[in-house]
Formats: C-alpha cells, structure tokens, sequence
C-alpha cells in the first residue's frame, strides 16, 4: 500500500476525510490507512483540520 494512494484519495475528493472512509476507497483496512496518514502527517504532507478528519496540505 503506497502513501501516495492515500493523497490521491483526499486530493480527489477535496474534502477533509476519516481514515475508514480513505480506507473503503482504497479497499484496504483502516488500520493501514491510519499507519500511512501518521506517515504522511510526519512528513508534513497532510493536515487534519478536525479531530480524525484529514487533508492534503496546501502548497
């Protein structure tokens, strides 16, 4: 499963997303979404603009 995916999804779908809604897009489980968006927000790739919602991070 790539992080990049992940980003897909929520760039796609433009809006502020829980982990098990990118997960069911994905057909993954929930549980490898969550471990990828800790990834990705260490990164500094997304954000999570409410509690377990995120987004891509602008620019």
């Amino acid at each position: 499963m790539e992080k990049e995916k992940v980003l897909e999804v929520l760039k796609k779908e433009g809006k502020p997303m829980k982990a098990g809604e990118i997960a069911e897009k994905l057909g993954v489980d929930s549980k490898v979404v969550s471990k990828l968006i800790s990834e990705l927000k260490k990164e500094g790739k997304i954000e999570s603009p409410k509690r377990c919602y995120y987004a891509p991070k602008e620019g």
